[in-house]
């Protein structure tokens, strides 16, 4: 009886199952290894590296170095796709302890009501003073629809024991128009320890008698009683830096700031080896410029860039924004604007012997990067060898050298979703270009280049461009910045991805943020668009 039961349950379940017909989809398992077309990929919902909230989106960033704890907090403006009207941009924060990895802390400094200061917050500083034991954030209050009379922006304080629970001081308010300053531009207030034992505060501002942007000085002994200490430093032309960072590292001094100016922002800095010296290079409009490219740390993909040590290593974070309809091309250049907030990104800072700056790779975030990748050949065009032996799909990349004639690539295996991409260029000349392409299948219509492109002889910088039959070229609005071409012409480049962020670098000479849809689950390519090249030492790795 038992088995007569059982097999009659056994067929019940059968007739109960759907029969398959030719009619009907067959369900395949996708061979990532062994294709090359076009897959439409997505982002995951967190980011294990360029740091997402859920919900919404990171901007402006207010890094702190906590010394009681022994890590980073990362203060910053939570921006959610939809904002309440009038009441936005609460201050919400990481931790983390090596800028890889983070650590959600929530909402830290709540928004006013809809008639307060603070209904909507702007960015601000943090401090931590050892004679009370308290931490001092210092942020700009917005005002929702300011009357004539009113300040639309103020600087105001909240303090916290333990950097969680955190009080509104509302007795302080630093206000622009008491000081010769603008009542609507008046934010960002940056707060150091100076080297006369003093508190100093920096605001980003417009001197209402001349229309001049200038960051305004204060200071104080105890961080509630604020004295004006006029101008610290005027802002070249028409120009308007936000998000003003002061530090020193060894024997320079050093101004970090976000260039508001449609037609630039971007993240830029200045240095000088005394106070004087840095504030002499804007006076009267002088335009002293650390470098060779006016201090840009990294393209319009980075903005609202701030730094923070542990006494060791200094780190900025700043934001890389989303692009409207995850277009690759719609990154908001001049007179647009990049849309605002995105990824918490985080570079290194390095220091040169001249004290000119450049950004690095996070180490720790390099070594995420644990699973190595086994890469090949999946199609080549032109004429590339491989160790002396004509290139061809399902060779290893390992190991090998190759050698490419002009319009020439190689396409290689399809990446994952977090990737650290590593290889070296040789080109044979000062003049040569070549490229690294993303998105890119055997059967795509368009897909995307960081483009290692010549402007002379001696300097390169990198391109950003929509390739293919129907790609647009160049993409005006997301190119780095220029920087001397190496004079053995050996470029060792790391790219590093997560999701639909990447951060590319070029061995102490560039560091580039961007962020390309698609990257993930799709094939990459090396490119020699014109002269000639080797490619060597090809690794991915990925976690």
């Amino acid at each position: 009886m038992k088995k007569m039961i059982t097999l009659t349950l056994v067929l019940a379940a059968m007739a109960a199952m759907p029969s398959c017909t030719k009619d009907e989809p067959v369900l395949t398992v996708r061979d990532w290894e062994g294709t090359t077309t076009y897959f439409i990929s997505s982002d995951e919902k967190g980011f294990g590296t360029y740091y997402s909230p859920y919900a919404g989106y990171v901007g402006d960033p207010m890094p702190f170095y906590d010394a009681k704890a022994g890590d980073f907090k990362i203060m910053y403006l939570q921006d959610f796709a939809v904002n309440q009207t009038g009441t936005y941009h609460p201050i919400w924060a990481v931790q983390t302890s090596d800028a890889a990895s983070y650590i959600p802390m929530g909402e830290l400094i709540s928004c006013g009501e809809i008639t307060d200061q603070d209904a909507a917050i702007g960015t601000g500083s943090t401090v931590y003073n050892d004679a009370d034991g308290l931490y001092y954030t210092f942020y700009t209050g917005n005002k929702y629809q300011p009357t004539s009379s009113e300040s639309g922006q103020v600087v105001m304080l909240a303090t916290s024991p333990d950097f969680r629970e955190w009080t509104k001081d509302r007795l302080l308010y630093i206000k622009g128009e008491d000081y010769g300053y603008s009542k609507s531009d008046f934010r960002d207030p940056f707060v150091f320890k100076g080297e006369d034992g003093k508190w100093h505060m920096l605001v980003s501002t417009i001197r209402t008698s001349d229309n001049k942007g200038v960051l305004a000085e204060f200071t104080s002994d105890d961080l509630h009683e604020w004295t004006d200490a006029g101008v610290f430093m005027t802002m070249m032309w028409d120009r308007f830096y936000e998000c003003p960072d002061l530090f020193k590292m060894g024997d320079w001094w050093y101004l970090v700031y976000s260039e508001k100016h449609a037609s630039v922002r971007r993240v830029q800095y200045f240095k000088g080896r005394t106070l004087d010296e840095l504030k002499a290079c804007t006076a009267g409009d002088a335009g002293i410029w650390p470098d060779s490219h006016e201090g840009f740390l990294d393209s319009r993909g980075f903005y609202a860039g701030k730094t923070a040590t542990d006494g060791t290593d200094r780190y900025i974070w700043g934001w890389c924004p989303n692009r409207p309809g995850n277009n690759n091309t719609d990154v908001g250049a001049a007179p647009a604007e990049p849309s605002w907030g995105g990824n918490l990104v985080a570079h290194k800072v390095e220091q040169n012997t001249d004290g000119t700056l450049v950004l690095a790779s996070v180490n720790a975030i390099e070594s995420k990067y644990t699973s190595i990748q086994d890469v090949k050949v999946m199609a080549t065009g032109g004429t590339v060898t491989a160790s002396g032996e004509t290139a061809a799909a399902g060779q290893e990349a390992a190991g090998k050298t190759f050698s490419f004639s002009e319009g020439s690539y190689i396409l290689f295996t399809r990446l994952n979703v977090h990737n650290m991409i590593s290889f070296t260029v040789k080109t044979a000349s000062s003049s040569d270009r070549f490229g690294i392409s993303l998105v890119r299948g055997t059967d795509s219509e368009k897909y995307y280049s960081l483009v290692i492109n010549p402007e002379s002889d001696v300097i390169r910088k990198l391109n950003f461009e929509e390739e293919g039959p129907e790609g647009m070229g160049f993409v005006g609005g997301i190119d780095s910045y220029a920087f001397s071409t190496p004079a053995d012409n050996v470029y060792n480049v790391t790219i590093c991805t997560d999701n639909s962020v990447c951060t590319v670098y070029i061995d102490g000479l560039l560091a580039y943020t961007n962020r390309i849809y698609g990257t993930q689950k799709n094939c990459w390519s090396v490119n020699c668009y014109t002269g000639s090249m080797e490619l060597s030492d090809v690794k991915v790795m990925y976690y």
